[in-house]
C-alpha cells in the first residue's frame, strides 16, 4: 500500500511571548527608583501576578508617595485578601490613612499589625502618630514608649514624639527628641531638617543654616530660610494675621515638608 503523505499547515503566526515577572535584581534595581518608575513598574508585576503579596505592597507604597492615598490603602487592602497576616500590608494601609489626614481608618490595621509583630517598632510608631491625630495624646505616647523599648534610639520614632512636642508648642523638648535621632548613622534627611525646623523656629537661624546648607542647595535653603523667618514672626506676633500659640504639628510640618521636596 502507498503511503500517504499528510501535509501540516505552517502556523500563520507566532504565538505571543508570554512575558514573566522580573527577576530579583530587577526588583533590587527598582526600589532605587523614583516614585513614578515604582508605581509604574510595580503595577506591572501586580497585574501579571495579581496574588503577588510583594508586587501589591511595593505598588503601595509607591502610589502613597506620590499623593495617591486612597488608592495605595486599596491596594495594600487587597494584599490582605489572600495573605490576611501580611505585616508589611498593614502597615502601608496605616501609612495611607495617616498621610491622607485620615488616621482612623488606619488604626485597626496598624493593631492589628501590632498585636501580629509584638517584637517590631513600627506599628507602634505609626500608631503613635494615628492616635495623635485622632486626639488620643496619652494613646500616642504609650505606643512610642512601648516603640522606643523595643529600639531605643530609632531615629523614626524619635522623629515621631519630637512632631508631636512641636504641635504642642514644645520646641525645646522636640529639639531633644531631633537632637538624639540626628546623632544616629540611620538617621534621614527628613529627620536632619526637622530638627532645623525646630531650631528655626527657636530663633536659632545659624545653626538651622548650617544643617540646611549640608543638604539641600542653595536656592532651596533661601526658600527654606524666608519661610522661617516668616514663621518665627507669625509666632512672635509681629504680623498683622500672626499664628495660633500652638499651631498643629501635621500644619507646620506639611508646609516646611512641601519645600523640602
Amino acid at each position: 500500500m502507498a503511503s500517504v503523505a499528510i501535509a501540516q499547515s505552517a502556523p500563520s503566526a507566532e504565538a505571543p511571548a508570554v512575558r514573566l515577572p522580573a527577576d530579583a535584581a530587577t526588583r533590587a534595581a527598582y526600589d532605587r527608583a523614583d516614585a513614578l518608575s515604582r508605581s509604574v513598574f510595580w503595577s506591572n508585576e501586580h497585574t501579571l501576578n495579581p496574588m503577588d503579596p510583594v508586587a501589591g505592597v511595593k505598588m503601595a507604597q509607591a502610589l502613597r508617595e506620590l499623593g495617591q492615598y486612597d488608592r495605595a490603602a486599596e491596594t495594600a487592602e487587597g494584599v490582605l485578601t489572600t495573605q490576611p497576616r501580611n505585616i508589611e500590608a498593614m502597615l502601608e494601609i496605616g501609612r495611607a490613612h495617616i498621610a491622607r489626614g485620615q488616621a482612623f481608618y488606619g488604626i485597626q490595621a496598624l493593631e492589628r499589625a501590632r498585636d501580629e509583630a509584638p517584637r517590631d517598632w513600627r506599628p507602634l510608631s505609626l500608631l503613635g502618630v494615628a492616635y495623635q491625630q485622632v486626639r488620643r495624646p496619652e494613646d500616642a505616647n504609650a505606643a512610642w514608649n512601648a516603640a522606643l523599648a523595643i529600639s531605643p534610639n530609632q531615629p523614626e520614632i524619635l522623629s515621631n514624639i519630637a512632631i508631636a512636642c512641636m504641635g504642642a508648642g514644645n520646641l525645646a523638648e522636640a529639639e531633644h527628641y531631633l537632637r538624639r535621632a540626628a546623632a544616629q548613622p540611620t538617621a534621614s534627611l527628613q529627620v536632619r531638617q526637622n530638627l532645623a525646623l525646630a531650631l528655626g523656629l527657636q530663633g536659632k537661624t545659624a545653626e538651622a543654616e548650617a544643617i540646611l546648607r549640608r543638604d539641600a542647595p542653595p536656592e532651596v535653603v533661601d526658600q527654606n530660610l524666608a519661610w522661617l523667618a516668616q514663621r518665627t514672626q507669625e509666632m512672635r506676633g509681629v504680623t498683622a494675621s500672626p499664628a495660633p500659640e500652638a499651631a498643629p504639628a501635621s500644619t507646620t510640618t506639611r508646609s516646611w515638608e512641601s519645600l523640602n521636596r
